[in-house]
């Protein structure tokens, strides 16, 4: 998968949360797929994710950041 089919994927599972959820964007994967995107494609989606979420969506937003350096999102 290319990161543009990654972040279709993820959008597509926001859409299966119910409103108030918070999330991270590697929980929207199972585990061994996240784990198997390499590890600049996992930065890139997270970049394209946010941005997704300022512009277009009005279904998520991004709220505060793990102690880690993740962006959490709440679904509206």
């Amino acid at each position: 998968m290319n990161v543009n089919q990654l972040l279709e994927y993820a959008i597509q599972e926001v859409k299966e949360l119910n409103s108030g959820e918070v999330f991270l964007v590697r929980e929207l994967f199972k585990g061994y797929l996240w784990n198997r995107i390499p590890r600049k494609d996992r930065l890139l989606l997270g970049t394209l994710f946010l941005n997704w979420t300022q512009q277009k969506a009005n279904i998520v937003t991004p709220i505060n950041k793990t102690s880690s350096g993740q962006q959490k999102y709440q679904k509206i």
